[in-house]
C-alpha cells in the first residue's frame, strides 16, 4: 500500500493550476505558457500546429531586417541581461501613476526590486542579480513577456 502512496504524491500534478495557465494563455494572448518549481514542469501550449507555422514567419523579417535580429540575440546573450523568470505582464512601477522602479542611468545594488510580472494574478518582483548601472530598458509598462525574454541590461 505504501507504493502507492508515494507514487500519487510524487506526481503533484495540479489540475486547478493548469487551469489557471490556460486562463493566462486566452487573457494575455499567448499560445505557450511554461511553468517549473524544482523537479515539476509544466507547458500548456494552445493551437498545435499553428505554433511551427508562427515561428518561421517571426525568422522572416530577421533576414529582412539585417542586424534587428543580431541585437536582439546579443541582449539575450548579455552578462548584464535581467531575463524574465515567467510568462507574465511587466510592470515598471509599484503601482499606476508611481515613480518607475528604475530609470536607464541608475545605479542598482544586487536584489533591488527593479521590475514586477504578474503572472496568474501575483505580483512576482524582479530584483537586479548584481549591483550597476542600468544601460537599457527592453521593455515597456504592461508589456505580456515571455519566460527568459531580456527585460533590461544592468552594467
Amino acid at each position: 500500500m505504501a507504493a502507492p502512496k508515494d507514487k500519487k504524491s510524487d506526481s503533484r500534478i495540479d489540475q486547478q493550476m493548469i487551469r489557471d495557465l490556460a486562463d493566462l494563455l486566452n487573457e494575455t494572448g499567448l499560445t505557450e505558457i511554461e511553468w517549473n518549481e524544482g523537479p515539476l514542469k509544466v507547458r500548456v501550449t494552445k493551437g498545435g500546429a499553428p505554433i511551427y507555422a508562427a515561428a518561421p514567419m517571426a525568422a522572416a523579417p530577421a533576414v529582412a531586417a539585417g542586424a534587428a535580429p543580431a541585437a536582439a540575440g546579443d541582449e539575450a546573450s548579455h552578462p548584464g541581461a535581467v531575463k524574465s523568470p515567467m510568462v507574465g505582464t511587466v510592470y515598471t512601477a509599484p503601482e499606476p501613476g508611481a515613480a518607475a522602479f528604475v530609470k536607464v542611468g541608475d545605479s542598482v545594488n544586487a536584489g533591488q526590486t527593479v521590475l514586477i510580472v504578474e503572472a496568474m494574478k501575483t505580483m512576482n518582483p524582479i530584483t537586479a542579480p548584481k549591483g550597476g548601472r542600468v544601460a537599457r530598458i527592453l521593455i515597456e509598462n504592461q508589456q505580456p513577456v515571455e519566460f527568459g525574454q531580456p527585460l533590461l541590461i544592468i552594467e
